[in-house]
Formats: structure tokens, sequence, C-alpha cells
């Protein structure tokens, strides 16, 4: 392969689970992965992204996270390239969404921001990094996100497709008689968080405790009474509104639940938002990527709620599921390194077009 053709894809997303990488050969008509491979996310650096997020913090603290994070990126890098024996002077560049501590394109003053210092990880590696890739849509009247629907429009594009990302926080794309795509609202994080705090582990394993519980009508109605559900698209949220502070809170009214009807209680509260965006657009064809993709028992719940409506991974079409974003930054590396815009306008509301990414050189 030659190197104008080899990208590098790196996606930590909401979940703050694993580094996902993903190598890819590149050129205008196609896209093909190589290898990919999940890292393991240091414990210690997500306590502390999460206390960036829920608690005042100084700039000392933040900009020490913002090192910490860039080099458990360059250990990750270091690991692939050794597990798969790949030369790091072949690699064109290296597509890094760093890791998000906050998402705000609504406010007076609109940012989203991710950290992970990009100069610091391409100076590692030698390897030239794109990173900020949200920044130039928000500075264009944007959300910032999502971003992957470009991507998912680039490779699924057959007017019978939505594709459904289930990380952290669940987004749609629309690939119908229109092409649109928003972050419909919570997958994995609230789930995760319950499951971490009365099993002691770190995901709810093919949704197998959930599966146990019955669905309390009452809570559901409840979570789903936030105005977040009331916006209309373009929108975008993340960890700094949807996480344990704000579960816990709704769950004050609700002592005598016992802790598996709340997570079963979640599923339907992932599930029900969902099926209410794609009630709406022709659709043939749901393509679930993200980690709870392999929730079983969420997956089998979609699949009876949305009848009429294939159900299936990303995987059936030779695209890992798992690292589906991954390549997709490793298609937006690409994009920005040959400056080619990414039109979300119907996305993210962005006025215009824009050149995604900032490119911090190896030298």
């Amino acid at each position: 392969m030659e190197k104008d053709n080899l990208y590098i894809g790196v996606m930590s997303g909401t979940s703050l689970d694993g580094i996902d990488i993903s190598l890819c050969s590149i050129n205008e008509d196609k896209v093909q992965t190589l290898q990919s491979k999940e890292y393991s996310y240091d414990l210690e650096i997500k306590e502390d992204v999460l206390k960036a997020i829920s608690e005042p913090i100084s700039l000392e603290f933040i900009g020490t996270l913002n090192h910490k994070l860039a080099l458990m990126y360059v250990k990750a890098l270091e690991s692939f390239f050794s597990d798969f024996e790949i030369n790091p002077k072949s690699i064109k560049a290296i597509g890094l969404h760093g890791q998000t501590i906050w998402h705000s394109p609504n406010s007076s003053c609109p940012f989203s921001m991710q950290l992970g210092d990009a100069s610091l990880v391409a100076k590692k590696l030698q390897i030239d990094v794109v990173n900020d890739f949200r920044s130039g849509d928000v500075a264009n009247g944007g959300q910032g996100a999502p971003i992957a629907p470009a991507f998912h429009k680039a490779i699924f594009d057959d007017k019978s497709t939505a594709v459904l990302n289930l990380g952290g926080i669940a987004n749609i794309t629309i690939l119908s008689d229109s092409f649109i795509g928003y972050d419909i609202g919570v997958a994995n994080i609230l789930s995760d968080y319950w499951i971490s705090k009365h099993q002691n582990k770190t995901y709810d394993k093919d949704g197998a405790w959930a599966s146990t519980g019955e669905v309390n009508g009452k809570l559901l109605e409840l979570l789903l009474s936030d105005p977040y559900f009331e916006l209309e698209a373009p929108k975008s949220t993340g960890r700094e509104y949807f996480n344990a502070t704000w579960l816990e809170k709704r769950l004050e009214l609700f002592s005598n639940i016992s802790a598996v009807d709340v997570q079963r209680t979640l599923i339907e509260f992932i599930l029900i938002p969902i099926v209410e965006a794609l009630q709406d657009h022709k659709i043939n064809r749901l393509v679930l990527c993200g980690g709870g993709a392999h929730n079983g028992f969420l997956v089998s719940r979609l699949a009876q709620e949305l009848n009429g409506i294939d159900v299936i991974k990303s995987d059936d079409l030779g695209i890992d599921s798992t690292f589906l974003e991954a390549i997709a930054f490793a298609w937006l590396a690409y994009k920005r390194v040959n400056n080619q815009s990414i039109d979300l306008t119907s996305i993210t509301g962005s006025k215009q077009p824009s050149i995604l990414g900032a490119i911090h050189g190896k030298d």
C-alpha cells in the first residue's frame, strides 16, 4: 500500500470504555479497513474525565488531563503498530477525535471541547495528526455533532437505510427521502453507570441483567419527559447533560424501585426515542454500530418494535460495528488532508459545508 492511501482513525467516545483504532486504505472511491483493535482506557484518566465533566476544576487540571490523554493515545497507537507490525512511516495521517469534555453548541458562546494534545501525539509518533473536527462546524453555526452521518452517507447511501450508533449517546442517520442525523438521546451512559454501581461491572453484557427486570412505567414516563426529547433537529447532547446526576435526581421519587427494574426501564428509555425517530421515514433497513449493537436484549427489543424494518449490524455489510466510528475518523482525516469540505448543513444546521479538523504536523 502506498503511504498516501493509509490513514488511522482513533475514537474514544462518551462511554469511556475503550480506545478504538482502525487502519484504513482510503481513496476517492473506496474505504478499506485493514486492521482494527480496541485498547483499554486508563481507569485513573477515566475518573479525571468524569471529574472534569461533573465538578469545578482548575485550568491546571484541564491542561494536565489534555497531556495525559495524549500519552494514553500514544501508548495505544504504539501497541497497535506493534501488534500488527505496522511501520509508522507508512501512515499519511491519524484522525484523532479526542475525548469530549464539554459540548455546548447552543450557549451564547457555543463550543465543543475535546482533549488529547494532538501536537504531542504527532511529535511522539512522528505522524501528522488531524483533530478538533467539531470547531469548524460550530463556527459555521452548526451543532458540531454528530459528524459521522457524512461517512454513513458515503458508504451506505441507498435511500432506504438508517444508521444507528449506540455509543454512550445514541445518534441516528436517516438516508431516505432526506439526509438528516442527530443525537436521539441516551444509549449506554446510564445503564453502564447503573450496573457499575449495583453489580460492579463495567457494562450489562448482552443486556442479561436488564432482561430479568420489569419496566417501571412511571419512571419511564418521567425520563422521557426531559425537554431534550421535545427539541427539533438539528440537536446534539452528551455526558455533560445526561449523566449519573441526571438519573439519580429523577430516582429520588422512586425509593422503592428495585435496581434491576431501573436497568430494565433504561433499556426502554434507549428504545422509545429511536422508534419514534424512525416512524416518519420510509426505512427498510436499520444498520447498528457501536457498543450497544452487541447488546442482544436491546437489539431484540428494537427488532420487535420496528416491525417491517430489517435490523442488522454493520458487520453484516462488511464493516465491523465496533469500529465504524474509528473508521469514520480515518476517513475524516483523509478529507481534511485533501482539503475536502464536509456538507453537514442538513445534519448539524451549519450554514455551509466546512473543512473540518486541524492538522498538527509531525515536524
